[in-house]
C-alpha cells in the first residue's frame, strides 16, 4: 500500500491526473482519503473532484477535518450540495461537530430544507448521547406486508441505507413493534406476512441513552446494529456497528487521559494546540503537587527521627515506590473491569476480601527477599531490617486495598473511575506508607 501511495503521489506531482483517477477508482474509499490527506491543499481538491460521484461523498465522511474544512471552502455550492445530499446523517452530523461556524453555515446553507432539518434535529441531541451518534438510514416496514412486498421495497429504497441486513417494523404512529432481517425473509415464503415472523423482544436505545451504554449493548448482546427510539417508543434511527467502533476508542482514549492525570481532549496530539495540552495537563498536576505536600509535612513531623538514625531516609523511596506500584495495579484491574462489566460496585466486599489476600501474598514474597537483602547489606541492624520489611508488608497491603475501594467509591458517587487511577493513588498511598513507616521505628526503635 505504501509503495502504491508513493506511485500515486507522483503522478499527482506530475498532474497525471487521468491515470490516477483509474487507480483511484479501484480502491477502497479510506485508502483514497488516506492519500488525498498526504497531498497538500491545493491538489486535495484536484484529487477530490477527479474522482467518481458515486465514491466522492465516501471518501469525503473518511478525510480529516481540516481537508473537509479546506475542500468545501474551495469547491462550489453545487458541488457541496451533492456532498451534504450523499452523506449518511450520522457522517455529516460528526463533520459539522467539527467545523468552524462559517463553514457550517455554507453546508447548511446548500442542503434542501429535509436534510437541513435532520441534521439540525441531531445536532440538538445531548453530547454523546445515543441520539448524537445515529444515523436515519434505516429500512421501515410495516407488519401487514408479505415477504415479497417487504422485498420489493427494500429493493425500491434500500440503496441508500446505512444497512439492509436488518429491517424495523413500525405502525402508523412509528413506534417501534419488532425487527426482521433478511435471513427471516429469505427462510419464508413470499406470502407469509411479517407481523407473523417478526421478532418482538427488540433490543433498543433512547436517544438520551449515554454513547458509553450503547457500546455496552452492542458488546454484550454482539449486535450489529441498534434502533434508538424517543421516549414515546417512536423509531428515530439506528446506531450502526461501525459508530460504535469510533465510540469505543473514544471512551478508552478519554479513561487512558484521565488515568494518566490529564483533561480529555478530541483532537489528534499532532494537531492540539501547545497551550491546549498545557492546559489539559496542568489542573491534576497542580492538584497533585498541592497533595504532595502532606508527604512533606509528614516528613518534617518526624525529622528527630532522622536525625537520631539517618539510615531510615535511605529505605523511604523502596516503600514509597513499591506502594504506589502496587496501588497502580489493583486500581488498574478494578477500572477496567468496571469498564466492561465484570465489577460492579455492588461487588466491593469480593473485590476487598481478595486484594487483601493478593496484597499478603504479594507482601511477604516482597518483605522475605527485602529482609535478605537488608541484613547483607546491614549487619548488625537487625531492628532497622524488621521495621522496613514490615512497613513494606503493611504499606503493600493497605496500598491494594484502596487501589480496590477507590474506583468503586468513585462510581458510586457518580465520578468517573479513571480519575482514580496511578498519579492519585500514589500520592496517597505515599503518605500512608510514610506514617506506617516512622510510627514502626518510633514504636520498634525506641526513637
Amino acid at each position: 500500500m505504501e509503495k502504491m501511495i508513493e506511485m500515486m503521489l507522483k503522478l499527482a506531482e506530475e498532474k497525471q491526473y487521468r491515470r490516477l483517477k483509474d487507480l483511484l477508482a479501484e480502491m477502497n474509499e479510506v485508502d483514497i482519503a488516506a492519500f488525498i490527506d498526504e497531498l497538500d491543499s491545493e491538489k486535495a481538491v484536484v484529487v477530490f473532484r477527479i474522482l467518481p460521484k458515486e465514491l466522492a461523498a465516501d471518501v469525503f465522511a473518511c478525510l480529516s477535518v481540516e481537508k473537509q474544512q479546506h475542500i468545501i471552502t474551495s469547491i462550489t455550492d453545487r458541488e457541496v450540495a451533492t456532498i451534504i445530499e450523499d452523506l449518511f446523517v450520522d457522517d455529516a452530523v460528526d463533520m459539522l461537530e467539527e467545523l468552524p461556524a462559517t463553514v457550517v453555515k455554507k453546508v447548511l446553507q446548500n442542503a434542501n430544507p429535509d436534510t437541513r432539518a435532520l441534521i439540525n434535529q441531531f445536532l440538538n441531541y445531548p453530547d454523546n448521547s445515543a441520539g448524537s451518534i445515529m444515523t436515519a438510514e434505516y429500512v421501515g416496514l410495516k407488519k401487514t406486508m408479505t415477504v415479497k412486498e417487504a422485498f420489493d421495497y427494500i429493493r425500491r429504497h434500500g440503496v441508500d441505507k446505512e444497512t439492509i441486513y436488518t429491517s424495523y417494523v413500525m405502525n402508523e404512529a412509528r413506534q417501534l413493534e419488532g425487527v426482521v432481517t433478511v435471513r427471516d425473509l429469505l427462510m419464508n415464503t413470499y406470502e407469509t406476512v411479517i407481523g407473523d415472523i417478526m421478532d418482538t423482544h427488540v433490543i433498543k436505545a433512547v436517544t438520551t441513552d449515554d454513547q458509553e451504554e450503547v457500546a455496552d449493548c452492542f458488546q454484550k448482546y454482539g449486535l450489529l446494529n441498534l434502533p434508538v427510539v424517543d421516549h414515546e417508543n417512536r423509531l428515530v434511527g439506528i446506531v450502526t456497528v461501525d459508530d460504535i467502533v469510533d465510540v469505543i476508542e473514544q471512551e478508552a482514549t478519554e479513561d487512558f487521559e484521565k488515568m494518566a492525570a490529564m483533561a480529555p481532549s478530541e483532537r489528534p496530539y499532532l494537531k492540539t494546540g501547545v497551550f491546549q495540552l498545557a492546559k489539559n495537563r496542568i489542573f491534576w498536576l497542580l492538584v497533585l503537587m498541592i497533595s504532595s505536600l502532606i508527604t512533606g509535612g509528614i516528613l518534617a513531623k518526624y525529622e528527630n527521627a532522622f536525625a537520631v538514625l539517618p539510615l531510615l531516609v535511605t529505605f523511604i523511596p523502596m516503600l514509597t515506590d513499591t506502594g504506589g506500584n502496587a496501588g497502580s495495579q489493583s486500581s488498574t484491574l478494578i477500572i477496567r473491569g468496571m469498564a466492561v462489566g465484570e465489577i460492579e460496585p455492588a461487588d466491593v466486599f469480593k473485590v476487598v476480601w481478595k486484594e487483601l489476600r493478593v496484597g499478603t501474598l504479594v507482601g511477604v514474597v516482597l518483605a522475605a527477599v527485602n529482609f535478605v537483602q537488608l541484613l547483607i547489606r546491614f549487619p548488625g541492624q537487625p531492628l532497622v531490617c524488621a521495621t522496613v520489611v514490615v512497613s513494606l508488608m503493611a504499606t503493600v497491603i493497605l496500598a491494594k486495598t484502596i487501589g480496590c475501594m477507590l474506583p468503586m467509591a468513585a462510581k458510586v458517587l457518580h465520578m468517573d473511575p479513571a480519575i482514580m487511577a496511578a498519579p492519585l493513588i500514589t500520592t496517597i498511598v505515599d503518605a500512608l506508607s510514610l506514617v506506617i513507616y516512622f510510627q514502626l521505628a518510633c514504636a520498634l526503635l525506641g526513637l
